[in-house]
């Protein structure tokens, strides 16, 4: 017997309910009903996280999460948001900012499932890497 995932389940959510309007509570009842009979209540949290996921990535919209040894500027959120508009062809761009005293410097952006990590000890890990190859 095959596992149902969460992002399986999430979609055929969103296309079930991608042509209704808000004001269908049935589907909803129904949706809730399915969850129940299949025991999947407790994945529900999971579920509505792959449907938010799926719903933004329809609508074009990328929630990055920066994490950063310090408070970015106005201008390196701007170059941040048009990079990633760029990257991923993107309508819009939501940073969510999250500072981390264990980093020395740098940040590491996640978006769309992949990590861009630029902080200090990545590129010093590199470099160490580089330097052990060519000797």
């Amino acid at each position: 017997m095959s596992n149902t995932s969460n992002i399986d389940i999430a979609r055929a959510i969103y296309l079930s309910a991608k042509d209704k309007d808000g004001a269908d509570k049935a589907f909803l009842g129904d949706v809730v009903k399915f969850l129940v009979r299949k025991r999947f209540l407790h994945r529900a949290g999971d579920i509505l996280l792959s449907l938010k996921k799926i719903i933004n990535q329809e609508d074009g919209i990328i929630i990055a999460k920066v994490n950063c040894a310090k408070t970015l500027s106005e201008e390196s959120k701007k170059s941040i948001i048009d990079s990633i508009k760029k990257r991923y062809s993107a309508k819009e761009v939501v940073l969510e900012e999250r500072y981390d005293e264990n980093l020395l410097g740098g940040m590491k952006i996640e978006a769309n499932n992949e990590i861009i990590d630029l902080t200090v000890k990545n590129k010093i890990k590199k470099l160490q890497e580089y330097l052990i190859r060519k000797v």
